[in-house]
């Protein structure tokens, strides 16, 4: 298989920028790296693209690896073929490897062979041959009869168990009803007990064809069979593939020995072939489904990752709780904890008047500026208290709902223990909650991905599968965002490209003993840190305060050069390159004057130019350009100059234009509350804002400041058929949404997002 060839097909790409992506990749470049500062190379293919092809080209890469092992495996058993090996070497799916190797894959004791060692081999190719027309079943079989084959009973079956084992075998035959099976067999679901009363109660008596089944679906399926709460079988077009089989088999009418070929092949399908191709049915099922939902729960984290921080506030954090108490954290505009206490608001202390003037005294000392709250166990109660303490202090502070999700997993982790040794685990929640509202990436890196509360069945799916799109997910939003290298966290600097825990730890180490980074340079002081690090992780790291202007950005040191060069040639003075004011950088590049600018000139017909008169009736051809033209003009015009590619040369001005700019900064900002909203307030038809906090499968679950997530069901969420949730919506998104029902005794609250259709006029 030509790899190379078969990446530019399926991902619809030029040979140049596959051949180059997988230099880069076998080179050992992180795909940050690559889709940041190779864009040359790749023709600016984004991360996402970059990690489908390095894991595509690993999966076709093991299947080449595969073919090369089972044609070595066949020809060392002496059985190699040149049209078998051509089959081999075309196989396009590993599943089509392993089926053109199961007649020669090593087997333990099978009825088969044993009935091969008794000799029946030669009966056995009699009878799927289909040559023996004359004579009797009973003369047939009589010449292998022996010691261990005493009856012609026996001969035949063990020649029949022979043929079976070769049927199911058959490469062609067990593709072909596979094909069947997921065009035409039926999942079938019911309770191991249907008294009990448990989530999986509408799979108790459920049927839905393979062909048609969600993938949701798929995994509750398999959650509720792994808890046994569920029995899962599989209805099979049993006819449909048996008379697929004759009708591939049987060839000669006049053969004696077909009614032991027909009842061979139907063993062969129901002893081995059925029960195999449903186990199968039922992985492939389950594997697009795991990679439905892994699909979804990166992308989720991702979108929640990149919520926007909340910059230069302080902040009051509470985690709430009834018989523990609510912890409280106050943190000022950086992160660090200002100071950290415990009211007890709740049931069954109600210490609400005392609360009240706690919460008061830390607002009024501190300068609070936002309140948020963990959504967990009495958010709302506590989400009631805060909103009267504030109406109270007469002060416009607003407050808002943060998930909690992962709080305690961190509080109690390694990290959280390094980094507040002294302080109690439950206060360390605190932290954490009002942290991942300055600045949530920096603070969610700290967490298993699994544990921050954005995914679909995210304990059930294949696990390496899920960590590796988990890191890379995490790894892509640390280095768009970049960190800063004097004050980023191990948690932080571990996803940085081309660093990982032990140069992290390092860095770290070398940041104690030795003090701030004065520049990127120094970070080849770092051990363990070599160049081809450095080259990987250094435009991704930040120094604020470094002598070198270019430290502050995602320029990497290697365009450092160029990045002179190109503010010399603007004009720039020191004060302004000092300053990091560089706003204008697009004015002035399109104001470049060009130099030996060739012009399009038209003499009048049949002339030529003799004479300098000549020249006064040349017709310049030359439209106005725009400032958008004359940008572009000039930004080709200045990387020829600069010997750089344009796509380097276009992020290096948008990075000299908007130093160290935050991506995140375009997300939409948490919703900020000053009322109380409860269930009972809910009515159908109000309409209500809220925050995406998850997308699945078959919609989204938005905070509409109540204590209960909203469903919006894929129904309802657009007036345009939707295939897919995160066509609408995204985690984080900011939402305005209708209420369709309230039901208060199970906490259900329905939503649409459609536009509400205009009554008719009377």
């Amino acid at each position: 298989m030509d790899i190379l060839k078969r990446l530019c097909e399926e991902f619809n790409l030029k040979t140049h920028q596959v051949e180059n992506t997988i230099a880069l990749i076998d080179e050992g470049n992180t795909i940050p790296f690559i889709a940041r500062y190779r864009k040359e190379q790749t023709g600016s293919l984004s991360d996402v693209v970059l990690r489908d092809l390095d894991e595509r080209l690993a999966y076709l890469r093991s299947l080449e690896s595969r073919k090369q092992e089972v044609i070595r495996l066949i020809d060392e058993q002496g059985k190699l073929t040149d049209n078998l090996k051509k089959e081999i070497e075309s196989a396009e799916v590993l599943q089509r490897v392993e089926d053109l190797y199961r007649p020669y894959k090593q087997k333990k004791k099978t009825r088969a062979t044993v009935a091969k060692a008794k000799g029946l081999e030669p009966l056995a190719a009699i009878i799927f041959s289909q040559t023996k027309e004359s004579g009797t079943l009973e003369e047939l079989a009589s010449s292998f009869l022996n010691d261990e084959v005493e009856t012609v009973q026996e001969a035949y079956q063990g020649a029949m168990d022979i043929v079976a084992e070769m049927v199911s075998d058959d490469a062609d035959y067990r593709e072909r009803i596979r094909e069947i099976y997921l065009q035409d067999s039926v999942i079938k679901t019911e309770g191991t007990d249907v008294e009990e009363t448990t989530v999986y109660e509408m799979y108790y008596g459920f049927n839905e064809k393979v062909s048609q089944i969600a993938n949701h679906r798929v995994l509750a399926i398999n959650r509720g069979e792994k808890e046994k709460k569920l029995k899962v079988a599989m209805d099979t077009p049993d006819d449909k593939v048996v008379a697929y089989l004759k009708s591939q088999i049987l060839s000669n009418e006049k053969a004696i020995t077909n009614p032991h070929l027909e009842a061979a092949i139907e063993d062969g399908y129901k002893r081995l072939i059925m029960p195999s191709v449903s186990r199968e049915i039922r992985n492939i099922l389950t594997e697009k489904a795991e990679e439905e939902a892994i699909k979804v729960f990166a992308q989720n984290t991702k979108n929640l990752l990149l919520v926007a921080p909340i910059k230069d506030a302080i902040v009051l954090a509470i985690d709430p709780s009834f018989r523990t108490g609510c912890k409280l954290s106050v943190l000022d505009d950086t992160g660090k904890l200002l100071s950290y206490t415990t009211i007890y608001p709740n049931e069954p202390q109600n210490q609400v008047e005392k609360s009240k003037a706690t919460l008061k005294e830390l607002i009024k000392k501190y300068h609070v500026d936002i309140v948020c709250i963990g959504n967990g166990t009495a958010s709302r109660e506590t989400e009631i208290l805060v909103a009267e303490t504030i109406q109270e202090i007469g002060k416009d502070i607003p407050y808002t709902i943060v998930s909690e999700a992962g709080a305690s997993v961190y509080s109690a982790s390694k990290i959280a223990q390094e980094e507040y040794p002294d302080i109690d685990v439950s206060i360390r929640g605190a932290i954490s909650i009002g942290r991942r509202l300055q600045d949530p990436l920096a603070e969610l890196v700290k967490i298993d991905p699994k544990s921050i509360g954005v995914g679909q069945y995210q304990h059930d799916v294949n696990q390496p599968k899920l960590a590796k799109a988990l890191d890379g997910v995490v790894e892509d939003c640390v280095n768009s965002v970049g960190v800063d290298l004097n004050t980023a966290s191990f948690s932080l600097l571990q996803y940085v490209a081309g660093v990982n825990k032990t140069v992290a730890k390092n860095i770290v180490q070398y940041r104690e003993e030795k003090g701030k980074f004065t520049n990127r340079l120094d970070l080849k002081l770092v051990p363990r840190l070599g160049d081809k690090v450095f080259e990987q992780c250094a435009g991704f790291l930040r120094i604020s305060d470094s002598s070198n202007y270019l430290d502050k950005t995602a320029v990497h040191p290697e365009s450092y050069e160029v990045a002179n060069q190109l503010v010399e040639k603007l004009d720039y003075p020191t004060d302004e390159i000092k300053n990091m004011n560089f706003r204008d950088i697009a004015t002035r590049i399109a104001n470049i004057p060009l130099k030996d600018k060739k012009r399009e000139a038209q003499l009048p017909k049949g002339r030529t130019i003799k004479s300098l008169q000549d020249l006064g009736k040349i017709q310049l051809k030359e439209k106005p350009k725009s400032s958008k033209e004359k940008y572009e003009e000039r930004l080709k015009y200045l990387a020829q100059e600069l010997e750089v590619g344009i796509p380097t040369l276009r992020d290096m001005v948008e990075e000299l234009k908007k130093p160290g700019r935050d991506p995140r900064d375009e997300m939409p900002k948490p919703i900020f509350r000053n009322d109380i909203l409860k269930m009972e307030d809910l009515k159908p038809g109000m309409t209500v804002t809220g925050t995406v906090r998850n997308v699945v499968d078959f919609g989204a679950f938005i905070d509409i400041g109540v204590k209960q997530d909203g469903l919006v069901h894929i129904s309802q969420i657009s007036d345009k058929f939707v295939k897919n949730p995160m066509e609408v919506v995204q985690v984080g998104d900011t939402v305005s949404a209708r209420i369709l029902d309230v039901d208060l005794k199970r906490s259900r609250i329905s939503l649409t997002m459609k536009k509400e259709k205009e009554k008719a006029s009377k």
